[in-house]
Formats: structure tokens, C-alpha cells, sequence
């Protein structure tokens, strides 16, 4: 059994400590999700364990068995931008894969020139050379890669390719190779739905080892069987998937907590005694108060870790928010758009995703005015004050420090409840301890600016949001902040991602796109709608309903049954219902401590209430068309 053994690996990065003493072993089979703030060093360990990065000191901290090969994808993919898709993807160095890169460009060429002798026997060579190697099962494993991540055109170069197809022919690359070790940094950007699936399923079965850095929370889920955390320059290590991690996260927090209130009574103790006037003329009395000093420590190193709630103060918004009437846009004789009407309203909660390049970025730059469609009306309503999330971020000046970044915008910005709270505090709501706050833009990492772009967005106090792509980027516990905010957003949000947990925690409606300027609108989760898709029972379902053919269902029906009329009369009564009845729920999972029986059990309750209820939704809205 081929193991990688780590032995207390150190890294820093200029004066700080990125992670100290880290020891593991990753075998065979292992499916490992690495989590953890942005900026803790999760990408680091990666190129670390790749060989690509090194520890500090001398001493060798990382032990690999003979002929054991490590598969790397960075976030970034690196590629040589003259190489065809066909050369890039084969681009391993082992001999399976050198000898199937042969066959298919003999095959490539013999496809354009069969009449060549020439070409002819280099084709009979490759071939040969497949039998020798049996190489005919790598062969049909790489297309299959390749067809299944989109990568058709072979003799494209890698200069011709787009950011995310750049990325999937790095996935493709590490997973043609079939290192013994894959390291991928998030891995599920820039692929759709299916890809996706087809991903999971394949690294479930993948017969080496696996670490995967992503803030994909359902991937995670299904992939990985260990989870490592993190934190502080320390790795918490956690047996199972990402359900798992939570449960015994919770239960770790729970023990933590309950050992600080012991350490807090005896603080207060130690106090008193401090404060009856302690003298340190012995060597006991001296132990004692440097234990004080201890204790004292620690507590302001836990309050510092709470979480508070974000509850800014946002601006009334008014009925009209955003409104497009019959808008059309097309990029370089792409359809985006066509005669395309949409009503934002006030509590709207908007889900953007579908294709890859279908144009959804491009909608929500229509719907913030930073692009003028070809044809038709954007209209923003009068009290709107929009905040707009893009993938590229605003302008950060590298020698600004994070601090006065904020301070741009405001000191200080008031809470609901009319207090205020200074941007310092929340920076550290956002995860970034005080310590951090002078540090200059230039030495955070990718991660850590994104999020200090959308807490400047979040300060300036907006009353609807454009989120495009906002998980990318983000790690898990920031989403899980952003996400705890948007449950609680006054205003409409509007949001652009491929995350199915995200989506499934924010969106209520959404918008599918599927190229050609077709765009489906659907009532209810990511996850039920991708379900009704893969059993091909879109069209016989009320709830999937096309954006265009109101008015027609109109024409042809004016108004409800005697029965459906009936229906209509109870149906908001039994919305209202369902919700309380959720409601109940969720509270009575508060009580229930550790017991994660019963907790799995009033989970399923919620989720089946939860489904009756988007069906009720679906139902009203369906009816309300002709009331």
C-alpha cells in the first residue's frame, strides 16, 4: 500500500505563520476535503505536497514511496499557450500516457492525410505500440475526460481557449495522467451541472489518493471520506464526509465551550484573589499569578473567535426595484437575450445559473446599468441602492492597508437596532482577526481580497445586491457568514452561481440559462430542479415553467374551475401553515443537543415540509394567473 507521510511540516510567509508542526499520512483511497479560512494556507500545503513549494528548514519533513506520482491543479492553470489542446492534455510524463499521445495524433494525422505512406506508418507504429503497452483502456478513459469536461477540438492551441476552459483542460491533464495523488485546488470551478456529477462520480472511484481544496460544500459531501481543517496554523483532522465534519465539528465546539465556562469560573476566582492584593514574595504565589496571566490570555483569544451577526441598517426600498422590458443583447453575434421581460421585486430571491458562456454575467451587468442593451428598457426604481458583486472585483491598490480601505467608505456604519458598529469589528465578524487589519492588500491572498471587496460592498449599506459568482474564491466559513447575512437581507438579491448549496440557501427562483438566448425560469431549489431535469420530466411538471408562454396560457384559459377556485380560497392559509410548521422544526432541532438521530430525523421532517411547500408555491403561482 503506496502512503505519503508528513512529519512536522512548517511554512511561513514573510512574518506569518502560514502552519506549524502539520504530521499525516494520506493513503490510498483516501478522499480528503482541506478546508479552512482564506489566507490560512490551504493552497500552500498543496504546492507544498506537489513539490512545487518547500518547508521551512533543511530537514526533509515529507516521505513519498519509489515511483510515486503527484497530479497538481492550481487554481490558476498554467499552460504553454502554443500547445494544442491535444498536446496539453497529454502532456504527462508517464508511459501509458506518452504512448496514447502518440496514437492519437498518428490517428489525428491520418485523419487528414490517409493517402500519405508516410503517415500511414507512423499509424501502424502507434497502433502497435498500444498493444504492447494494452494501452486501449487509457485511450477510452481519456476521451472520455475529455468529452465528458466539454474539450472537443483537440487542435485548438491553448492561447485560443477561455479562462475556464483553460482550467477544465487542466483538470483533464492531472486526471488523464492518473498520478497516484491528486492535489486539486477547487476543482468544480467553471464546470456546469453535469460535469460536475460526472466529477464526483469519477474521484468516489478514483483507485489513488486524493485532497481537494473547495467550497463546494454538496461536492465535498460526496466525495470526501476525511475532512482536515485548517486553523491557526494547526490541522484538525475529522473521519467522514462534510455532513460528518459539521456534526462533530458542533459536538468539538460544544465540549470547547463548555470547558471555557469552567475556565471562566475559575478566572473569577483567581480575579479576587488577584484583586485582594497579592504578593508575590513566593514561589507559589508567583506560579499563581502567572497562571492568572494565562487564563487571561486564553479568554481574549476565544472572545476574540465569536461570530456575531451581521445586521446592518439598510435604506428603505420602494415596490419598484428592477424592471426589463423586452431586452435584447447579443456579443459577437451570440444571442444573449431576446425580447427578454423581467419584474425584480421587492423581497426577491433570484438565482442566476445554467451554461457555461450563455451570458448570465452579462444579464446582471444589463440589470446594474453597467451594460446598455441593443434593444428594450431597464428601468431601476427611484430608492434603489445597489451594490454590485462582480468576478473581477473593483480596483484595490496593493499599498493600501485593509483597514483604510474600508475607512474609505465609512468609520462606522449603523446597525438595525440604531447603534453603530466600526469597521474594525467587522472586520473581524468577516473573519479577519485585529491583528491583520494594518496588513497591505498586496500581501493578502486571492481569497482574503475577495472578501474584503464584498464586506467594502456590504459597508456601503445597499438595499438590493448583483452577486455574480460570489463562492468563487471564498472559503467555506466566509460563505457560511454571507450566507447567515442574505438570510436576513431586507432587500432583493440577485445572484449569478453554479454552487448548489449556495444557491439552494439563497435562492428561492431561478433562472436557467441554456444558450441561444433560452432561458427557463423554475420555482423552488437547485437540487429538485437538476432531479426533474435528469428524469427528463421538465415540461410535465407545473413547477418548471418557460419565461415566455404566460400570455399565451392566458389567451387560452380565462379563469379557474369551480374546483380550482375552491383551492385558491385556502391555499395561502395552508402556505402559511407549512412555513410555521418549519418553523417548529427548526426550533425543536435547538433542543436537541447531540443527538444526531434524532436531528437527522427532524431534518428529513424539514426537508419533506419544505418540499410540500415550494409545491404549494408553484400551485399559487400557477393559479394566480388567472384570479
Amino acid at each position: 500500500m503506496k502512503e505519503l507521510k508528513v512529519n512536522n511540516l512548517n511554512k511561513t510567509f514573510g512574518e506569518k505563520t502560514l502552519f506549524q508542526q502539520l504530521s499525516f499520512l494520506i493513503h490510498e483511497k483516501d478522499r480528503i476535503g482541506l478546508i479552512g479560512v482564506n489566507g490560512t494556507g490551504k493552497s500552500s500545503l498543496l504546492r507544498v505536497l506537489a513539490g512545487l513549494d518547500s518547508g521551512d528548514g533543511d530537514r526533509q519533513t515529507i516521505f513519498v514511496p519509489k515511483d510515486y506520482r503527484i497530479g497538481f491543479l492550481a487554481q490558476e492553470t498554467e499552460l504553454d499557450p502554443s500547445l494544442t489542446v491535444l498536446d496539453a492534455v497529454f502532456h504527462g510524463d508517464s508511459d501509458l500516457v506518452k504512448t496514447v499521445r502518440s496514437y492519437e495524433k498518428a490517428l489525428l494525422a491520418l485523419s487528414e492525410a490517409g493517402e500519405n505512406l508516410s503517415v500511414q506508418k507512423a499509424y501502424t507504429l502507434a497502433e502497435q505500440a498500444m498493444n504492447e503497452k494494452d494501452a486501449w483502456l487509457a485511450d477510452t478513459n481519456a476521451k472520455s475526460i475529455l468529452h465528458q469536461l466539454g474539450l472537443r477540438e483537440l487542435q485548438q492551441t491553448v492561447s485560443e481557449l477561455s479562462g475556464g476552459q483553460k482550467k477544465r483542460l487542466g483538470l483533464a491533464q492531472v486526471l488523464i495522467d492518473e498520478p497516484d495523488l491528486l492535489l486539486l485546488d477547487e476543482p468544480t470551478n467553471h464546470l456546469d451541472y453535469d460535469a460536475i456529477t460526472w466529477l464526483e462520480g469519477y474521484l468516489s472511484q478514483y483507485k489513488g489518493a486524493l485532497m481537494m481544496v473547495t467550497h463546494d460544500r454538496y461536492f465535498l459531501d460526496r466525495v470526501a471520506n476525511r475532512m482536515f481543517e485548517l486553523s491557526n496554523g494547526q490541522l484538525m483532522e475529522y473521519q467522514g464526509n462534510y455532513e460528518s465534519y459539521v456534526a462533530q465539528r458542533a459536538e468539538r465546539d460544544r465540549i470547547a465551550q463548555d470547558q471555557e465556562t469552567k475556565r471562566m469560573q475559575l478566572y473569577k476566582q483567581e480575579l479576587a484573589w488577584m484583586r485582594a492584593g497579592a504578593k508575590a514574595r513566593s514561589t507559589k504565589q508567583q506560579a499563581r499569578i502567572q497562571r492568572f496571566e494565562k487564563l487571561e490570555d486564553q479568554l481574549h483569544q476565544v472572545q476574540s473567535k465569536e461570530a456575531i451577526a451581521i445586521d446592518l441598517e439598510t435604506k428603505r426600498l420602494g415596490k419598484k426595484v428592477i424592471e426589463l422590458k423586452d431586452v435584447t443583447f447579443s456579443y459577437e453575434k451570440k444571442a444573449i437575450v431576446k425580447d427578454f421581460s423581467l419584474l425584480v421585486q421587492t423581497h426577491e430571491r433570484l438565482g442566476i445559473t445554467g451554461e457555461n458562456g450563455a451570458g448570465k454575467s452579462t444579464l446582471l451587468s444589463i440589470m446594474s446599468g453597467a451594460i446598455a442593451p441593443q434593444a428594450g428598457v431597464v428601468e431601476i426604481g427611484e430608492t434603489v441602492r445597489l451594490a454590485y458583486y462582480q468576478q473581477q472585483g473593483g480596483q484595490m491598490d496593493p499599498e493600501k492597508r485593509m483597514i483604510a480601505y474600508l475607512q474609505e467608505i465609512a468609520e462606522e456604519v449603523r446597525r438595525v437596532d440604531g447603534t453603530s458598529i466600526s469597521v474594525t469589528e467587522l472586520l473581524e465578524q468577516f473573519l479577519f482577526p485585529r491583528s491583520t487589519h494594518g496588513t497591505k492588500i498586496g500581501k493578502l491572498s486571492g481569497g482574503e481580497r475577495r472578501r474584503l471587496y464584498l464586506l467594502r460592498l456590504l459597508i456601503e449599506q445597499p438595499n438590493v445586491l448583483l452577486l455574480d459568482e460570489p463562492t468563487n474564491d471564498l472559503d467555506i466559513d466566509t460563505l457560511t457568514v454571507l450566507e447567515d447575512y442574505l438570510s436576513t437581507f431586507p432587500g432583493a438579491i440577485i445572484t449569478v452561481s453554479h454552487d448548489r448549496y449556495f444557491l439552494d440557501k439563497v435562492a428561492e427562483k431561478l433562472l436557467i440559462f441554456k444558450g441561444n438566448a433560452q432561458i427557463d425560469s423554475y420555482f423552488g431549489s437547485i437540487r429538485d430542479y437538476l432531479t426533474i431535469e435528469k428524469k427528463g420530466q421538465q415540461e410535465e411538471t407545473p413547477v418548471a415553467i418557460k419565461e415566455a408562454p404566460r400570455e399565451e396560457a392566458t389567451s387560452q384559459k380565462k379563469k379557474l374551475t369551480y374546483l380550482e377556485q375552491k383551492e385558491w380560497e385556502t391555499i395561502e392559509e395552508e402556505i402559511a401553515q407549512l412555513e410555521e410548521q418549519i418553523e417548529r422544526l427548526k426550533e425543536e432541532m435547538l433542543h436537541q443537543g447531540s443527538d444526531f438521530t434524532k436531528l437527522q430525523s427532524i431534518q428529513t421532517s424539514i426537508d419533506q415540509t419544505t418540499e410540500q411547500l415550494d409545491q404549494k408555491y408553484a400551485r399559487w403561482e400557477y393559479l394566480s394567473d388567472y384570479v
